[in-house]
């Protein structure tokens, strides 16, 4: 695959990833939030099961990574559909970008990482976006925000769970893992604490299909094919597509316009995103200069 195919193939999930956005935000007028999630990942599971090799058994040890994953994956995914129900596309997706510059932070604290002064940048950088982006003189954070400002801390967790996990198990086992447990872990919480509601009508049936078999799985497959190529750097800036795309498609469909302070609190979560990604960069290279130096 030359270098151009793979940023298209992973700018390509980014844009997938953006309108699932505003496609959830439409379904939930008709479906309860862990219902659809638990629904979403169930065909998920069914859709990329040939795609995984199963035929040998998963090991003690590749389970329990397992289990961590789908914890944190189906926390996110369940507070970021919850919070869509309170707040909008392009808000939900811009303070889910947040993840990137989080997971350094979640990295400190689980795995002793040191983060360096550019990493505490980006952290700043993109908190003032975050205050500027959910419009203070309107009241600031809502309910929704909350939800999904809980979203990025998770998934910032599950960043760093992923790197550490990938390092020892095949990438491809683990996501599939990962989608039966969202699915069971969804259903559980829906039928426990949600009154649980859900409409048959067509769109939500092609709102179940784009987002189990486009978000989740092809999306997914699309990302490790085009991450074979590229560096973790180069795939984390082609990756902040993701809330650009979201905000497209918010204005297009919903009219959801951004006002000049929230516009510049999306730019400014961009910014601290890239600087993390760039901060990250420097402190592998420094861990690479430090081992050669070693005698």
């Amino acid at each position: 695959m030359t270098q151009r195919r793979a940023d298209l193939l992973l700018i390509t999930a980014a844009a997938v990833w953006g309108v699932s956005f505003v496609v959830v935000k439409e379904v939930l007028a008709v479906s309860s939030p862990l219902l659809f999630v638990a629904m979403r990942f169930t065909l998920a599971t069914l859709v990329l099961a040939p795609f995984v090799g199963l035929r040998q058994r998963f090991s003690a040890v590749e389970l329990r990574a397992g289990i961590v994953l789908t914890l944190l994956l189906a926390s996110g995914f369940a507070t970021q559909a919850v919070g869509l129900q309170y707040t909008t596309p392009a808000r939900s997706a811009f303070i889910v970008a947040l993840s990137s510059v989080l997971a350094p932070i979640v990295a400190v604290v689980a795995v002793r990482h040191r983060m360096n002064t550019l990493g505490m940048g980006a952290l700043v950088v993109a908190g003032v976006g975050l205050y500027f982006l959910t419009n203070p003189s309107g009241g600031g954070l809502n309910r929704g925000d909350m939800w999904t400002l809980i979203t990025a801390v998770v998934f910032g967790g599950h960043i760093v769970a992923v790197s550490e996990f990938s390092k020892r198990f095949d990438a491809r086992r683990l996501v599939w893992l990962q989608l039966p447990g969202t699915a069971v872990g969804a259903g559980l919480a829906a039928a426990l604490f949600e009154p649980v509601r859900l409409s048959w009508t067509g769109p939500f049936i092609g709102a179940l299909v784009f987002t189990a078999v486009f978000s989740t799985a092809l999306a997914l497959i699309w990302q490790m094919r085009a991450q074979r190529f590229m560096s973790s750097m180069r795939a984390s800036l082609l990756l902040c597509f993701e809330p650009v795309f979201a905000t497209l498609t918010s204005w297009l469909y919903w009219g959801e316009e951004f006002s000049l302070i929230q516009g510049l609190g999306a730019g400014l979560i961009l910014g601290g995103m890239v600087l993390a990604v760039v901060a990250e960069a420097q402190a592998e290279a420094g861990e690479v200069a430090t081992l050669n130096s070693r005698p």
